[in-house]
């Protein structure tokens, strides 16, 4: 703690004082000003991770799609099941009983 002390008492007192002014003015600016600071970088840090979290999202659906197309491509039945299932498509003659 003496050396600290005698940095800012000491013959260049007055060069200690400005540079501690000088750096706490210039991580304040960085923390707090405006534009590109480091409360605005966390902030799209936070957002980055969300958006990448996303894009997984979207990737697996994207591959649950595409599987679901190709198993409806190749197959005829699995086809008319799905058509079935979703839009209640039957055969003429087929009795339909749709429960909600």
């Amino acid at each position: 703690m003496g050396k600290i002390r005698q940095l800012f008492t000491g013959e260049h007192k007055g060069f200690f004082i400005f540079a501690s002014v000088v750096t706490a003015a210039a991580l304040i600016m960085l923390t707090f000003g405006p534009g590109n600071n480091i409360i605005h970088w966390i902030g799209a840090s936070f957002e980055i991770a969300a958006q990448e979290d996303q894009i997984e999202q979207y990737t697996r659906e994207i591959e649950e799609m595409d599987r679901r197309i190709k198993m409806l491509g190749s197959d005829r039945d699995t086809l008319e099941k799905f058509a079935r299932e979703s839009f209640h498509f039957a055969r003429p003659g087929d009795d339909v009983y749709i429960v909600d």
